[in-house]
């Protein structure tokens, strides 16, 4: 990994229900506001990466690197990447090796989605596109995909909902905290368990909802554009894949592509899990982000949702100084953005949302939710069920002299 390569700058519109916004606006707003922000002029890009998942079924247009061109009157080299709900973390991946194979300096990425324009069963039948034919042939939903992960891992592990419930209401504190959140209001453990069932024993509130909005990072390895903005160095960007279907898994209560994506990234980083500071999780459903702390090697199996583990990883129940909340040794604040359940989730605008929260966590600019003293994070963007994953690691750069 190249010592300089470095995020400079980040954007994102509001996430939610933005019914007076088109895909086309959402994206404009996003690669005008990052450019704003690190004052880099669009001539300065040398190629734009963007996630999206959703386009080809709801816009029907698989051509959106076309009409981003279109858009910003470039022509410059544009890649549409699609992974799931992990598209956004896949785009930054490959504008990282980009980067690093010589072919440019500085790229931005880009990740968008509009979703809320559409009626609900063809934003789901797009979203299905994403489980195997198996699956979808038998009525199976993300709901109902992870309702099965969700049912065998309390069964195992002896948890209730109640366990799981925590990191709804956990994350939910956190994007009250978070004026760019589509959900910005607190909630309670009994409020989610009263919440009807979608696929039991996941309810309502365990669940992301279907959001609008996009969001922006650029990359570069320019060493005078990093000197010149806040900047977060590179330590890790690796991906994974795993079986598309369940039934294929080696098991259903630990999704192998982020152990897989996690261990390669650990090693490329050279550090372990308890240095992470603060962590963004793909809780696309509650019970994911529970997985997903224990794959990443956060904590043990079975232990991703009790009340010890989320007591840790809640800044609600830290220490507030005046310059941030103080966070325990050896285990990171996760999802200070709100998650996916709280700060909405535009499949293709997640990833680049999660990179974000960490830029900001690290440069300081977190606000109400800041972690004190934040040097280095870690995101988790999943595609599916856990086909895909894409784990990037993130440390506070030190300027120059």
């Amino acid at each position: 990994m190249s010592k300089n390569l470095a995020v400079i700058g980040y954007y994102s519109t509001q996430f939610g229900e933005l019914w007076e916004k088109s895909l086309t606006d959402l994206i404009k707003e996003a690669v005008e506001g990052v450019l704003s922000t690190t004052k880099i002029n669009l001539n300065q890009i040398d190629a734009i990466f963007f996630g999206n998942m959703l386009s080809g079924v709801l816009e029907n247009n698989l051509h959106l690197n076309a009409k981003i061109a279109e858009i910003l009157k470039i022509n410059i080299p544009i890649f549409r990447l699609e992974s799931a709900c992990a598209s956004g973390g896949f785009a930054f991946h490959l504008a990282k090796n980009y980067i690093q194979s010589g072919s440019a300096k500085t790229v931005l990425v880009l990740g968008a989605e509009k979703m809320t324009d559409y009626g609900v069963e063809l934003v789901t039948q797009g979203l299905s596109a994403a489980a195997s034919g198996a699956e979808q042939f038998a009525g199976l939903t993300f709901p109902g995909l992870y309702g099965i992960i969700a049912r065998n891992y309390l069964d195992k592990f002896n948890l209730t909902e109640t366990d799981l419930a925590r990191i709804s209401v956990k994350n939910h504190f956190h994007g009250s905290l978070n004026s760019l959140a589509q959900f910005q209001g607190k909630i309670t453990l009994e409020q989610v368990l009263k919440s009807q069932y979608v696929a039991n024993p996941l309810k309502v509130l365990d669940c992301s909802p279907i959001s609008d909005g996009a969001s922006s990072v650029i990359l570069t390895n320019d060493q005078e554009l990093i000197t010149k903005n806040p900047s977060v160095k590179v330590l890790a960007s690796e991906v994974a894949t795993d079986t598309i279907s369940l039934n294929n898994r080696e098991s259903i209560t630990s999704l192998k592509s982020t152990q897989l994506a996690a261990k390669k990234a650990f090693k490329t980083s050279k550090l372990k899990p308890k240095e992470i500071d603060i962590a963004e999780l793909h809780d696309c459903f509650s019970v994911a982000e529970a997985l997903a702390i224990e794959d990443i090697g956060f904590t043990a199996k079975g232990k991703g949702c009790t009340l010890e583990t989320i007591q840790k990883v809640s800044l609600a129940h830290k220490k507030k100084e005046k310059d941030g909340f103080v966070k325990d040794l050896d285990f990171p604040i996760i999802n200070t953005s709100g998650g996916l359940k709280a700060a909405g989730h535009p499949v293709g605008a997640t990833g680049i949302k999660q990179i974000g929260e960490v830029y900001l966590q690290l440069t300081n600019q977190a606000n109400a939710r800041q972690v004190k003293n934040a040097q280095l994070g870690l995101t988790q963007n999943v595609g599916g069920s856990g086909g895909s994953c894409a784990i990037t690691i993130f440390k506070k750069f030190e300027k120059e002299n």
